[in-house]
């Protein structure tokens, strides 16, 4: 996911993206215990997306203010 991608969502898209990346770390992690993940560099993608939508979370925040 682009920033530029990130930055078009609304606020209320970007908690729930938020959310389901969050859950999709989870699974990739579980997955990388048990030697199930075919693909290491998806946990690196995925905290990536992860810290874009904090860091559009919090501009917006900044801006609020």
């Amino acid at each position: 996911m682009k920033i530029n991608e990130v930055r078009e969502l609304t606020t209320e898209e970007l908690n729930e993206k938020l959310y389901s990346l969050r859950e999709q770390l989870f699974e990739l992690r579980r997955k990388k215990a048990v030697g199930a993940l075919e693909h290491g560099e998806e946990v690196a993608r995925v905290r990536k997306d992860i810290a874009r939508v904090l860091m559009v979370l919090r501009e917006r925040e900044l801006q609020a203010k």
